[in-house]
């Protein structure tokens, strides 16, 4: 064995002594309170303008690009009250690509401790030194930072606007309010909040009305809108500055134009008058009802679809995710190292397909495994 696979070994051992080793399962069959089509939009039949080409041939400055993505993109910044946006392969691509290419040497960052991985790889790839976590939600600590870093050069605040390990929402008003007191840039990753909240789904930063404190969205289609790739939306000038120098949009294979045509298919849904969201807001609140009803500890529901079963131990939430799935109750546990050691938990996706009788089984569920210990 050469010495880099004696090093692999060695940290996967590790981690299998520790019980905290990933490994790839296929999904049972099972009522779903582990995915993120939080609209069962994914399992839905292909549109039928999707078009026959399984590939977008090269990158879309080469031979990928085509009048349906331009369209579809001038149609996701309208929806999303936008002057444009920019289609990427995910949404990893498009924070990566984003924050990465944005910054000067001279550029501070200042992001909530508890974004997702795509966020911090995409400011670690930025050449600006100046980059620093806030405790997560403190708006105090933000203003602080902000007061500290205005006069050093541009400065870039970095949210979501819900946070997908516990559900709970920014408080983005407050944020919004700060960021354009000290002239700081405000970027939200609304990948949770896409297609749950406003009227149609626009986000929840549309749905507060902050479109015009806000430097840029990424909205992910991967999640609610049960498609895949996701947009940056903002100015005119982003969007160029990003097909020249984002490499993750750059230097990859365009989306093919079945999906492109899925993601137009989708919007057009979403924007159609009969669109509701209001049944999967019924059942986060009946599932906030029931959680104060039965008295379930470490559970603190909140008014998005993921909700948190704290645990506490890799083994304990093991061991309840099987129970759950004993009953048929697709959950997914979420295990230390991807959070700290005592905040092991069960999370919950909520969805509009899911009927009060499932979260009547989930909540009995729960009850009995806990009586049980």
């Amino acid at each position: 064995m050469n010495p880099v696979e004696q090093h692999l070994l060695q940290k996967l051992t590790e981690r299998q002594v520790a019980g905290n080793l990933r490994q790839l399962s296929f999904l049972p069959s099972g009522i779903d309170f582990c995915s993120n089509d939080y609209l069962g939009l994914a399992s839905q039949p292909l549109p039928p303008s999707v078009s026959t080409a399984h590939g977008a041939t090269g990158s879309r400055l080469i031979s990928g690009n085509s009048p349906l993505a331009e369209e579809t993109e001038s149609f996701i910044a309208s929806f999303h009250n936008a002057e444009a946006a920019l289609i990427f392969n995910s949404g990893y691509d498009a924070n990566v690509g984003l924050l990465s290419s944005i910054a000067s040497r001279h550029t501070t960052f200042l992001y909530d401790e508890l974004c997702h991985a795509s966020i911090i790889d995409g400011i670690r790839l930025a050449i600006c030194r100046n980059k620093f976590r806030f405790p997560h939600n403190d708006t105090q600590e933000l203003e602080q930072l902000l007061q500290q870093h205005q006069s050093a050069g541009p400065v870039v605040v970095v949210v979501e606007s819900v946070y997908s390990m516990d559900g709970d929402l920014a408080p983005l008003s407050s944020i919004a309010d700060i960021c354009t007191q000290y002239n700081a840039q405000l970027i939200v990753d609304e990948a949770h909040a896409t297609g749950v909240y406003g009227t149609h789904g626009q986000g929840l930063v549309h749905s507060l009305g902050l479109q015009q404190q806000v430097y840029a969205r990424v909205h992910t289609f991967g999640k609610a809108l049960g498609c895949h790739g996701a947009a940056v939306v903002g100015s005119t000038l982003l969007r160029h500055y990003l097909i020249n120098f984002a490499r993750s949009f750059i230097y990859t294979t365009a989306l093919p134009p079945h999906a492109i045509a899925t993601i137009n298919d989708v919007y057009q849904y979403l924007a159609a008058p009969h669109f509701t969201n209001a049944p999967l807001h019924q059942l986060i609140a009946y599932f906030g009802i029931q959680v104060a009803e039965h008295g379930i500890t470490g559970c603190v529901p909140n008014n998005s679809p993921i909700q948190v079963l704290r645990t506490g131990g890799n083994e304990k939430t093991r061991q309840l995710a099987a129970a759950l799935r004993q009953s048929g109750l697709l959950v997914y546990p979420i295990l230390h190292p991807t959070v700290p050691i005592g905040s092991e938990r069960i999370r919950i996706c909520l969805h509009i397909t899911n009927t009060t009788q499932d979260i009547d089984l989930l909540i009995s569920t729960i009850l009995k495994y806990e009586q049980e210990q």
